[in-house]
């Protein structure tokens, strides 16, 4: 299939990809072009996966308050200041801080999970299994994929990506690093959210009015 110069154009403005690379990729799938925006972001997980072992000790820390109650601050590191200044890092680094304030990971990725905290979630989903009337070793396979839900809901990187829920937080950084050219670490956050951690003030509204009126 003839590769048009109008396909290539496409494929560049959907994945970044450098314009060889596109008609190469295009070249491989005769033309199609989501099998193309597939193998290039394999090809990039690739790239991205030799660079990650790179010292990345520059970066910026942003922050992301939303309406006022959420607030979070984001350290992500990259190897040098001059990528750490380049306006699509810092464009992720922002998506991720929103990230964070959306869906409220306790850590970054899942070799942060402290061992116990995951043994204390696998009895939890046994025993839901189990009650559920599974028999043990079906209850086993069961945790099994309820743990890896568990992990989305608690790291960051194996999180739906909050602006297209197709892709992966971990993916997402892949290709990015592919595309910039240098390793990127999402090094560590904090969120803070009014009244977390609280007790709410429950007021008798009834023996509230009775006081003023008797005072």
């Amino acid at each position: 299939m003839a590769i048009s110069a109008g396909m290539v154009k496409e494929l560049r403005e959907r994945t970044g990809a450098g314009m060889l690379d596109c008609k190469k990729t295009l070249e491989e799938t005769n033309g199609d072009i989501e099998k193309a925006i597939d193998l290039l972001r394999e090809k990039g997980l690739s790239k991205a996966a030799k660079k990650a072992g790179r010292v990345a000790s520059e970066g910026i820390v942003d922050s992301y308050i939303h309406g006022g109650r959420i607030g979070v601050l984001i350290e992500v590191n990259t190897e040098t200041d001059f990528v750490a200044k380049n306006e699509e890092f810092r464009t992720f680094v922002k998506d991720m801080a929103m990230q964070v304030a959306a869906s409220n990971p306790k850590y970054v990725s899942v070799d942060e999970v402290p061992q116990d905290e995951i043994e204390k979630e696998r009895e939890i989903l046994k025993h839901q299994a189990l009650n559920e009337g599974k028999p043990e070793h079906i209850a086993e396979k069961m945790v099994e994929g309820r743990i890896e839900k568990y992990y989305k809901e608690v790291c960051l990187l194996e999180q739906p990506f909050i602006k297209d829920s197709d892709v992966i937080v971990k993916d997402l950084l892949a290709e990015k690093i592919a595309k910039i050219g240098e390793n990127i670490k999402i090094r560590r956050f904090v969120r803070y959210q009014v009244g977390e951690g609280l007790e709410k003030r429950e007021d008798n509204f009834a023996e509230e009015v009775a006081k003023q009126i008797n005072g």
